[in-house]
């Protein structure tokens, strides 16, 4: 059997079993042990353990259950309701300002969580029924808070980078700082095109006629900024060499949960026993997945299949536009249906070396592969931020408690632990247990 037909084949037993809802991880691994055993036999088993354990020997992987504490830390608390209001109080005489004051609060908080679905989640339950209640149609509203919610796996410290960075064996610290400049463009390309569009259409403008005071201005900021602090502190040790990622994210967490005891005074444990459990299930469903994932790229690498890819792909002989054109396509078709993390663990380390052979850098392709999973993320037939925002609006139609049932953090747990595809509503408003 050729390569290419057990690339196939392979693939389609992958993607028969993640249509009928096994989660991402076992069918990665039952994929990768069933195809070893067929070519090589029943003693391929014994490498199985070693190259899943393998691919979870990096230390950088410390830095990802930290990221996720620290941002659930912040959803558990008030911080993203002060963040809203403030940045309300400061763009409400600015058409649509109510949607760029979500829009800013988005970024910032993508940039707390590193986690699109738990910006939704967050951003969502407070922004949607506020901008419809002053007058803001539904489909902006939900949109804004959609497509705001990207920013999560762009603005560092993000989650896809560090995975991005693991799999492809390149510097974290550059990655964050290769997505830091992109991640304010978008923001300030979605506040611009909100401005004219809420110009043109209408929208929200009798909001202009009501005004802050200086002081009402002011007084929400000593809240907010601390944690603002904290993002460019990480920033600024990962790029000056100060520390590793590991350490940052460490002290990054430790430092948010302070601030959240002490701005907040949130001292009961009984207030942080939630996060703490999310983050432990969030971080064994990524490192299931990046064991799974490694597991899968030895057995394509056994069959030959990723050298035949790549030598078909540099064989074609056009133009390194065009390639890039050709893989950007690629990563579109496959965001639509699998999440962030599981893309870049199956497919950066083939793409990888075909686009540094073609002379493009990978820190600025890592930007690339990032939008496009950012476009995945709000486009049917799956649209992980899709479900979440359906959630929350739903949520605060039908029930007189609180706007989300669910809290961010184990949104994020639920869809990622059984992938987009199967984060049913029924996951997000709680109706479905959370089983592996």
């Amino acid at each position: 059997m050729t390569p290419l037909i057990s690339g196939i084949l392979v693939l389609f037993v992958l993607l028969a079993l993640l249509a009928i809802g096994m989660p991402i991880a076992f069918a990665l691994g039952f994929v990768s042990v069933a195809a070893l055993i067929l070519t090589e036999g029943w003693f391929s088993v014994s490498i199985v353990g070693e190259t899943f354990f393998g691919g979870l020997s990096s230390f950088a992987l410390v830095s990802i259950p930290m990221f996720i504490l620290m941002g659930g830390a912040v959803a558990a608390s008030p911080a993203g309701r002060d963040l809203y209001e403030g940045l309300d109080r400061w763009l409400n005489r600015v058409p649509g300002g109510l949607v760029l004051s979500n829009l800013g609060a988005c970024s910032i908080f993508a940039a707390l969580s590193g986690s699109s679905p738990a910006t939704c989640a967050a951003i969502g339950k407070m922004g949607i029924p506020e901008m419809t209640k002053r007058g803001y149609p539904e489909e902006v509203a939900a949109g804004s808070i959609a497509a705001g919610g990207t920013l999560g796996i762009l603005i560092p410290p993000s989650i896809t980078m560090i995975v991005y960075g693991i799999s492809t064996e390149t510097s974290i610290g550059r990655l964050f700082i290769a997505g830091l400049l992109p991640g304010v463009l978008l923001t300030v390309l979605f506040m611009g095109w909100t401005i004219f569009y809420c110009r043109v259409k209408g929208v929200g403008l009798d909001a202009l006629a009501t005004r802050y005071s200086l002081k009402q201005k002011l007084e929400l900021l000593p809240h907010v900024l601390p944690f603002l602090a904290i993002i460019a502190g990480i920033l600024y040790v990962l790029y000056g060499g100060v520390a590793t990622p590991s350490e940052a994210a460490g002290v990054g967490a430790l430092l948010v949960i302070i601030l959240v005891v002490v701005i907040y005074r949130l001292w009961k444990f009984a207030a942080y026993s939630a996060v703490f459990r999310d983050t432990i299930k969030e971080s064994v469903m990524i490192m299931m997945i990046i064991g799974a994932a490694e597991l899968f790229s030895f057995t394509l690498s056994s069959l030959f299949i990723t050298q035949s890819i790549a030598e078909w792909i540099a064989a074609l002989e056009v133009n390194r536009w065009v390639l890039m054109g050709i893989i950007n396509i690629f990563l579109l078709i496959v965001g639509f249906f699998l999440p962030p993390v599981a893309v870049i663990l199956m497919t950066a380390p083939i793409l990888l070396p075909i686009i540094t052979q073609a002379g493009f850098d990978p820190y600025w392709f890592a930007v690339i592969f990032t939008i496009n999973m950012e476009i995945g993320l709000i486009t049917p037939p799956v649209g992980l931020n899709l479900f979440v925002i359906n959630a929350s609006v739903r949520d605060q139609r039908d029930s007189p408690g609180p706007a989300l049932a669910l809290d961010p953090a184990r949104l994020v747990t639920v869809c990622g632990l059984h992938g987009p595809g199967n984060c049913h509503p029924q996951h997000l408003s709680g109706d479905r247990p959370l089983v592996a």
